[in-house]
């Protein structure tokens, strides 16, 4: 678990991840959080399906790695937004991560927030050596948070930019 200003950032176990899915407030009543309006779209639910849910079964493995890691507010007691890492650092000590905010909580600086808490737990972790992240060119708040938390602009596709922040160990 992490802790940062506003926020508490929790993974979750794989039976949490389940009720996530479910989007009926089952996980916010188990871990007494306040009510939220999540949805899910589907290509959060491929994903679930077919390598988050998967990965963090998968024992062999450090699930917080592959896990969804939701963003509680302190204030309101609600998940605001989530972070995940797309599985263990490769062999140059790479991992990447995917977010996004609740569509009532965008533009509070949250997601800033949630990227700065995991930077700092990355720091942490001795075979994690840079954090990469991919933006649609459109999603102009999404990269202002990478900005925010000094990744640099790597490269691009059609559709995306690529980011990429080294670690500097404290």
């Amino acid at each position: 678990m992490i802790e940062t200003k506003r926020l508490i950032i929790k993974p979750l176990s794989y039976d949490q991840l389940v009720k996530y899915t479910k989007c009926d407030n089952s996980l916010e009543q188990e871990l007494n959080f306040n009510e939220t309006s999540r949805t899910i779209s589907p290509e959060l639910k491929e994903a679930f399906e077919q390598t988050i849910l998967p990965n963090v079964a998968d024992e062999s493995k450090n699930y917080l790695y592959s896990t969804l890691w939701t963003a509680i507010s302190k204030a309101e007691n609600k998940m605001i937004g989530d972070l995940c890492i797309v599985g263990e650092p490769n062999s140059g000590g790479e991992i990447e991560i995917g977010y996004g905010t609740y569509e009532e909580f965008q533009g509070k600086g949250y997601m800033t927030e949630i990227v700065a808490g995991i930077i700092v737990w990355a720091k942490t972790q001795s075979q994690v050596k840079s954090i990469l992240a991919s933006t649609d060119k459109t999603n102009i708040a999404s990269f202002k948070v990478l900005e925010k938390n000094k990744f640099i602009k790597i490269g691009e596709t059609e559709t995306f930019y690529n980011w990429k922040l080294e670690m500097e160990k404290d």
